[in-house]
């Protein structure tokens, strides 16, 4: 779907993996093993990137990626390499990356039916990364009888599947019930900010 709408699968492969992994660098040839497609084509994707300041390119030692640091280096020294990662001022970056996610979960309607189908889930809530809120509290609230061990089975791979950690939150009634009555400032966020409700059986 979304090859449809940006013309091309190298740069939706390109724009998944640094949109789920915003604050990795990478360089060219790690690209190409990675997303399992050629040289030139993954080398012509990240130019056009560049020029229309999606992505950004540093000059790193492989100390500093260690260690996750992102400033630029005036001078390239022995040993670096140029990197590329997502540029976060992007001015649509919250936009394309939102559209990312949802694109993925529209791929992965398995992982919304599983969950669906566990028994006795009273409310399904999509928040954080699933709406573009990277440093939310939760991505995910699942308030009812929740099999624990099979909900983290399903997390699990859904979590290979997107290349990004998935955060969830379960409740029982009970206790929903008890957080709602006491105003809870955590629960108060997930139901009044962003979400996606796919689940909502409160009232029956």
């Amino acid at each position: 779907m979304l090859e449809h709408l940006f013309g091309s699968k190298t740069r939706v492969k390109l724009l998944q993996l640094f949109l789920n992994n915003p604050d990795q660098p990478y360089y060219l040839r790690e690209l190409t093993r990675k997303l399992k497609t050629q040289l030139n084509s993954i080398r012509r994707e990240i130019n056009n990137l560049e020029k229309l300041g999606i992505i950004k390119s540093v000059i790193l030692t492989p100390v500093e990626v260690k260690g996750k640091k992102k400033e630029q280096k005036k001078k390239k020294r022995r040993g670096s390499k140029k990197y590329f990662l997502i540029n976060i001022d992007f001015i649509l970056y919250p936009e394309l990356k939102g559209l990312f996610l949802k694109a993925q979960l529209m791929v992965e309607k398995d992982f919304v039916r599983q969950i669906e189908r566990m028994a006795k889930v009273k409310l399904f809530v999509l928040t954080g990364i699933f709406v573009g809120m990277d440093s939310f509290s939760t991505d995910m609230l699942l308030v009812g009888s929740i099999n624990h061990k099979k909900l983290a089975g399903i997390v699990k791979g859904f979590q290979k599947e997107l290349s990004h950690e998935i955060n969830y939150t379960v409740m029982s009634l009970q206790e929903f019930k008890y957080r709602q009555d006491i105003t809870d400032r955590f629960l108060y966020d997930i139901l009044e900010g962003k979400k996606i409700v796919i689940v909502d059986k409160l009232d029956k």
